[in-house]
């Protein structure tokens, strides 16, 4: 494999870029603290426009939902963080969540032929020897103004490309990597260029009104299955049933007593069975 195939820099990236807008600003760090840190303190300080993209080889700090500390070595993910500035309220900012979701799994089964499913929220999965393994995270960060509607938001994601089996970090959920998963290391260059054409064709039609819920809904692993919930507000667990999603994304629980849960947030585990 072509290392340039693997160079992130903007002299690689630039003339290959298929899209209008995502990216068209773009700043590649051989290592930072944070992605989307950086980008969440720059974006007004910069005046950085809608799409700019900040790209990684090494997060010092990188973390994921409700805190979780992030860890790949050097050169082998895609550790992206892309800034949007629409005028979307804070529940079709979960759209922003679906919206990543599709295009790294489209970008990655154009790529390798696996079948990529979500955990939902905002986790890529796929089937491993009949376990499942988490192979993307995905973080939202916004500034919400006092109308109820989004300045900027921040989208994070974090794809395992080339990480080989003894340097997956240890976590609840099974990790793995494209590399793992294929048998062989992939090229890092064009799967972002990919995943950055999708990810705009997705938030335009978005933005033009039309949900993702549908086709995201079709990849969650847990509908239908028995699941246990833990609330990230208070720590209560449900176990049920997940029915489905309602239009922005939250989860459907049905539990024992026939009660329907409506859920925002949360940790989502299979139970036996599932």
């Amino acid at each position: 494999m072509a290392d340039m195939e693997n160079d992130l820099t903007l002299a690689s990236i630039h003339s290959r870029l298929q899209t209008k807008w995502i990216g068209q600003t773009y700043h590649y760090f051989e290592s930072v603290g944070s992605t989307n840190q950086l980008l969440k303190e720059q974006a007004t300080s910069h005046n950085l426009p809608n799409g700019t993209v900040y790209l990684t080889d090494f997060q010092e700090a990188g973390r994921g939902r409700l805190a979780r500390k992030w860890e790949a070595p050097p050169r082998s993910s895609l550790l992206i963080s892309v800034l949007f500035r629409p005028d979307w309220s804070a529940q079709q900012a979960n759209w922003l969540t679906m919206i990543a979701s599709l295009a790294a799994a489209e970008a990655i089964e154009a790529m390798t032929q696996l079948k990529i499913a979500v955990k939902w929220p905002n986790d890529l999965m796929v089937m491993l020897d009949g376990v499942w393994h988490k192979l993307a995270g995905i973080l939202l960060e916004g500034d919400l103004g006092e109308n109820g509607r989004f300045h900027a938001i921040i989208l994070g994601i974090g794809i395992n490309v080339n990480i080989p089996a003894e340097q997956l970090p240890e976590a609840v959920t099974p990790a793995s990597s494209l590399q793992v998963a294929v048998g062989q290391p992939l090229a890092r260059l064009p799967l972002l260029l990919d995943f950055l054409a999708r990810l705009e064709a997705h938030y335009e039609a978005a933005n033009r009104g039309t949900s993702p819920q549908p086709i995201w809904a079709e990849r969650l692993m847990m509908i239908g299955k028995p699941v246990q919930v833990t609330l990230t507000a208070g720590g209560q667990i449900i176990t049920g049933f997940a029915e489905g999603t309602d239009t922005w994304g939250q989860l459907l629980v049905r539990d024992e007593g026939e009660m329907l849960h409506t859920i925002a947030a949360g940790d989502v585990t299979l139970r036996e069975g599932g």
